[in-house]
């Protein structure tokens, strides 16, 4: 089954992009939800139309996230949280306190598009992903250090 997708979707697409998906996830998932349309050819020429009225204003929101981009490749950030004896950190850290992180360095960035590989559970050297959009992501290298005991 043929879709055109409204919103990104994780694993399949992004919005905008047709793609084809089995009928029932396609009618009983992603219709409902209103995350897709099928992809009849006047839905299809519609999109068309639609992307080249918009092609001036994706450029922009291109070249804005190459720009954010270009900035973040330097920054390598340091987050403090609570680790016991062994090493081991209490919880874990995860693409939210890396969020607020990039907040206080001045770069606003939405959890949402901060990928981290594995699960971060003990102090070290790691890496996240930042898909600012779908053709830009940059890799962002931090470490987590031992908060200290006041």
């Amino acid at each position: 089954m043929e879709i055109i997708l409204k919103e990104d979707v994780v694993n399949l697409g992004y919005k905008d992009d047709i793609v084809n998906v089995k009928s029932g996830y396609g009618r009983n998932y992603l219709i409902p939800t209103g995350k897709a349309v099928i992809a009849s050819p006047s839905a299809k020429k519609m999109l068309a139309e639609e992307l080249k009225q918009r092609a001036h204003k994706l450029e922009k929101i291109k070249k804005d996230a190459e720009e954010l981009a270009a900035k973040l490749k330097d920054v390598k950030l340091t987050i403090a949280t609570k680790v016991s004896s062994t090493g081991t950190i209490f919880g874990s850290v995860n693409n939210i306190q890396i969020a607020e992180e990039l907040e206080k360095l001045g770069y606003k960035v939405d959890r949402k598009v901060i990928y981290i590989k594995d699960a971060v559970k003990e102090v070290g050297a790691y890496k996240a992903t930042i898909k600012l959009h779908k053709e830009v992501a940059v890799e962002l290298p931090f470490d987590v250090v031992a908060e200290e005991a006041n």
